[in-house]
């Protein structure tokens, strides 16, 4: 299954896949927790998966291709979530971000809920690694760091504050190590001014679903879930031709020609001199190669985006996108094994209220 970079895996008999929102994966259980690996007796016959700026649902259809009952974990990720950008407001969270169940995840199993487990671990994401590609591996978007927080005694949530106040209250020695290690900055502030000395963390949290789950013998299993879908985004502008900063989100959502121009003319505002020409952007991300960890590709795959209003526009690297309505668009594969992950912009015109 899918979870999106904001994605979950599998766990027990073999190893499954994990990162952003993401596809459901085959994984296990290693000396460092659930790991994703690739299983020959599990086929994804049928993924079936619906994206809206608020809500993500997934349909899979299992077959067992062997004699004998398979069980495994199955586990779908979140994408890092930087405690850092807590003070920066730059994530679309629930207001109280440190709930266990941050999306409101739930799955059933041939129609029957299933108790599905929360796991966290931090990590340093490759922005903060010189020289590691973004997506080099599933099991963890980056360096593992949730033993140097146990080993400092700090906790593992997205509250800021508590989280910088308990990297002040260690002894300089261990402030100096933390900082070695790469998971904290110091600032000494500025008394003179009223500014605070601050302690500054460094990693992400990655929130991973999963359950434990025994396919029988030759049989198909239908696994549903679904979760909030909370992208970043914020203040946007575009123009046409792209300048050059801008390049990066033409490579990045494969903005082409008319695209651009439906972007430039959704955010043009004559009569509102104030917002003119700006609008916000939803960046949606949706790991879908964690997929492969199964036997052989997707049979059948379909996707359907909806972009929430008619006068937005959406924009991704895909091809065979049809528009089904005036908001929604469907990708129809066969035999599809993904070989890139989703990256999805929705650009949203500003609104008077």
């Amino acid at each position: 299954m899918h979870p999106a970079r904001i994605s979950a895996p599998l766990c027990a008999f073999l190893a499954l896949a994990l990162p952003a929102l993401a596809n459901d994966g085959w994984g296990g259980l290693s000396a460092t927790g659930l790991t994703f690996g690739q299983t020959s007796a599990i086929a994804m016959e049928e993924e079936d998966l619906f994206i809206s700026p608020d809500r993500i649902t997934v349909d899979y259809t299992f077959r067992n291709l062997t004699q004998q009952d398979v069980t495994g974990e199955v586990i779908f990720p979140l994408p890092p979530i930087g405690v850092w950008s807590m003070l920066e407001s730059m994530w679309n969270l629930p207001e109280d971000p440190t709930r266990d169940n941050l999306v409101n995840f739930s799955a059933t199993v041939d129609g029957q809920p299933v108790a599905v487990q929360i796991d966290r671990i931090a990590v340093i994401e490759p922005e903060w690694q010189e020289g590691r590609p973004l997506n080099e591996q599933y099991d963890t978007p980056g360096r593992d760091v949730t033993a140097d927080l146990t080993r400092f005694g700090l906790p593992l949530t997205l509250d800021y504050q508590t989280v910088s106040a308990a990297l002040l209250a260690l002894s300089p020695a261990d402030q100096a190590a933390a900082k070695a290690a790469g998971i904290a900055e110091y600032y000494e502030g500025d008394p003179a001014q009223g500014v605070p000395p601050e302690g500054y963390p460094l990693w992400s949290i990655v929130y991973r679903y999963h359950w434990t789950q025994t396919f029988p013998a030759g049989a198909t299993l239908r696994v549903h879930h679904e979760y909030e879908n909370r992208p970043s985004g914020g203040l946007f502008y575009f123009s046409n031709p792209p300048e050059d900063y801008q390049d990066y989100l033409v490579d990045q959502y494969c903005i082409d020609q008319g695209t651009a121009k439906a972007i430039v003319k959704a955010l043009e505002r004559p009569d509102g001199e104030e917002f003119g020409n700006y609008g916000t952007a939803l960046n949606i991300s949706y790991v879908l190669r964690t997929a492969n960890s199964w036997a052989g590709p997707i049979g059948k795959f379909r996707l359907t985006l909806d972009k929430g209003q008619a006068e937005n526009v959406i924009s991704l690297c895909a091809d065979g996108v049809k528009k089904t309505g005036p908001t929604t668009f469907v990708i129809e594969k066969t035999n599809y094994t993904p070989e890139r992950d989703l990256e999805i912009l929705v650009v949203q015109p500003l609104t008077d209220q």
